[in-house]
């Protein structure tokens, strides 16, 4: 048997992951079915199986359960796309259990098994009914190859890429999920691309698809670190920097972690803690689902909808997720959601990760939870790379309980964190920074607002708003295909936006930058137009 990462219980059915899922769960459901109701069905029948959830490829159903919130959401809570058929095609099927009701309703005599079956295979699981749900589970002949993307449409017309027809595969989504894109949730997204791969090598373009403030880190915080070099020869402590820390938010030193950026803490979290049902909320930073991935976890998803302007609604988050990891304010929709909402997600038996490596870049930090104690199972990260410059140092923080702290570090390698981050973490929450972090908040505030009137002004472009971080979130037809090759060769890179799990080809991440550089960009950016 594989190994298991440390700390996570073994589940019923546990084995060896195969080099790809080949699990097909047909699933037939009535009118007002809840994912619940689904989620619950599927799991016994898995378990029936011998299957673990990672073992399923994809869920199949009818054509006219397409659009089933209880079942796109328990495709998208279980992370896997939702393939959807013909009735006329599922009925072509020969099924070892067929039943007069599915028949007369859905012109197939099980949907369910049906639907497991239609491209081939292995029945395992006979249909299983509950009230309102029927499955199936099929080990599949072999992987479907991907169908052909849709022709990218003209930059800057309204219409965005169409809603998928019958038979493709739609990629799974929760109830809280935007559906206008085909493969907008992400399936197959890669979460190991960031920013600073859009720019690498290329000094010649003008950088807006990393967040990294401009002209950073100030002279003072570069002599600040210069002046450490001298103790190289000693191992880094961090007990200074990791008091200072303490002291800026308010709490003891024991529930600090210092660490090698934040993308460290994601790391260590996904290896430490001992969770069964992490939940990612998406749109946002892929790191922290990837390396729940490569720690071995299930992850599942709740994808947030541009028509409700990526607002956050807890109520969208499964009761039992023992892990939830959130971005506020959230990249890379620049959405700050409200800390009581993120608050009410906490609960006894969950840690609740609340990602606020952008909330120094907002006036005031409003609606930060960093320092709050009275919240069980919080766990704060924070990053100092990118108001101050330091990506390459490698410096971020965790505020959590004391034994969660304790866990995290003992998954830590010794002296994780240098000499010279530790001086810079110190000198960074030290009053004359905060103020001077306080009104670089207010000067990206203003230029923010600059460019989204630019933005908003030209015709077919959207804005994603209130935007609160130091970037923005567009929305137009071809953003992260044509559109961005096209500013490339003006001079400018951007984000594309179809990585993130969530968002499509139309979408793309902008940073925040001076007013001359803003204004050479909405210039250039009319010019990505088809001649």
């Amino acid at each position: 048997m594989a190994d298991r990462p440390a700390g996570r219980a073994p589940e019923p059915g546990d084995r060896a992951p195969a080099a790809r899922p080949t699990a097909v769960v047909g699933v037939g459901a009535g009118r007002g079915v809840t994912a619940d109701e689904v989620l619950g069905l599927v799991r016994e029948c898995l378990r029936d199986a011998g299957l673990a959830p990672c073992s399923v490829r994809e869920l199949a159903t009818v054509d006219a359960k397409r659009d089933e919130p209880g079942v796109v959401g328990a495709a998208a809570r279980l992370g896997v796309p939702l393939v959807t058929y013909p009735a006329h095609e599922l009925a072509r099927v020969a099924v070892p259990n067929p039943s007069g009701a599915p028949l007369a309703a859905a012109g197939t005599p099980s949907v369910a098994e049906a639907a497991a079956l239609v491209r081939g295979g292995e029945l395992l699981v006979p249909k299983r009914k509950s009230a309102r749900v029927t499955c199936a589970v099929a080990r599949a002949r072999a992987a479907p190859g991907p169908a052909p993307p849709p022709p990218p449409a003209p930059p800057f017309l309204p219409t965005l890429t169409p809603t998928p027809t019958k038979g493709t595969v739609i990629t799974a989504m929760d109830l809280s999920t935007d559906t206008t894109a085909a493969g907008a949730a992400g399936g197959d997204v890669d979460l190991r691309h960031h920013g600073d791969a859009e720019v690498r090598g290329r000094d010649d373009l003008v950088d807006l698809a990393v967040n990294v403030r401009s002209d950073t880190p100030p002279s003072w915080l570069k002599q600040h670190i210069a002046a450490s070099l001298d103790g190289l020869a000693a191992y880094p402590d961090g007990r200074a920097a990791r008091a200072a820390v303490a002291a800026r938010h308010g709490v003891e030193p024991e529930r600090v972690l210092l660490t090698a950026g934040a993308a460290e803490a994601f790391v260590l979290l996904a290896r430490a803690l001992p969770v069964r049902r992490p939940v990612v909320v998406h749109p946002q930073f892929t790191e922290p689902e990837a390396a729940l991935r490569d720690a071995g976890h299930t992850v599942e998803r709740v994808l947030l909808r541009a028509a409700d302007g990526f607002r956050l609604d807890p109520a969208a988050v499964p009761d039992d997720a023992d892990l939830v990891v959130v971005g506020n304010p959230t990249n890379p929709t620049s959405v700050l959601h409200p800390a009581a909402d993120l608050a009410r997600l906490a609960r006894p038996g969950r840690v609740l990760v609340v990602d606020e490596a952008f909330m120094d870049a907002v006036p005031g930090e409003r609606e930060a939870l960093a320092g709050r104690v009275d919240v069980p199972g919080l766990v704060v990260l924070r990053s100092l790379t990118k108001t101050w410059g330091l990506a390459g140092l490698r410096i971020g923080y965790v505020i959590a309980a004391p034994e969660t702290i304790r866990a995290l570090e003992r998954a830590q390698p010794l002296w994780p964190v240098s000499s010279p981050a530790l001086a810079a973490a110190e000198a960074c929450v030290a009053p004359r920074a905060l103020a001077e972090a306080g009104h670089v908040a207010h000067r990206v505030a203003a230029e923010r607002q600059h460019l989204v009137a630019g933005l908003r002004a030209l015709p077919g472009v959207e804005v994603v708003g209130p935007a609160e971080g130091p970037f923005v979130l567009v929305r137009l037809a071809g953003a992260a295909t044509v559109v961005r090759e096209r500013l490339r060769e003006e001079g400018f890179m951007v984000r594309r936006g179809d990585t993130f799990p969530g968002l499509g080809p139309d979408w793309m991440r902008v940073a925040v930058r001076d007013r001359p550089t803003t204004e050479a960009f909405l210039r250039a950016l009319p010019k990505t137009r088809p001649h």
